[in-house]
């Protein structure tokens, strides 16, 4: 896989700043406000920094959490597991491969087959559907 890296102020001019936040900041999102925990639309969720494909909506199930959750990746070397200890806890952090952008976390209490809910924010996501 190919690393993409942008400057800061490349990232600044193109990026809303919740999605600046959410990715460069590993900020989260409030649940049940961003684009996407309730889309229910066929395509690829890409990165909305370097727009490598991420996940499938094939994948992505209804978790009651108030963000896009999905069980898998759509490759094993798409989405990094990083250990995150902050705000007092120790979580599984999911980051873009390519470009190290902050997705979300990964969680062991996902659906089958993978057991796995990968809960992201949807600043971090760039939904490109099948019909467009």
């Amino acid at each position: 896989m190919t690393e993409t890296s942008f400057t800061d102020a490349e990232l600044r001019g193109r990026l809303s700043p919740e999605q600046y936040t959410c990715t460069q900041k590993a900020g989260t999102e409030r649940a049940f406000t961003g684009e996407y925990w309730d889309c229910h639309d066929d395509g690829t969720y890409r990165c909305v920094v370097c727009d490598i494909a991420l996940f499938s909506s094939e994948t992505k199930f209804e978790s009651g959490s108030g963000w896009p959750s999905f069980f898998e990746t759509v490759g094993d070397d798409v989405v990094t597991i990083v250990t995150d200890v902050s705000h007092g806890m120790v979580r599984e952090e999911a980051v873009c491969t390519a470009c190290g952008a902050h997705l979300g976390h990964r969680f062991p209490d996902g659906p089958a087959p993978s057991g796995d809910r990968y809960c992201m924010n949807s600043a971090s996501l760039r939904l490109d559907r099948d019909d467009a």
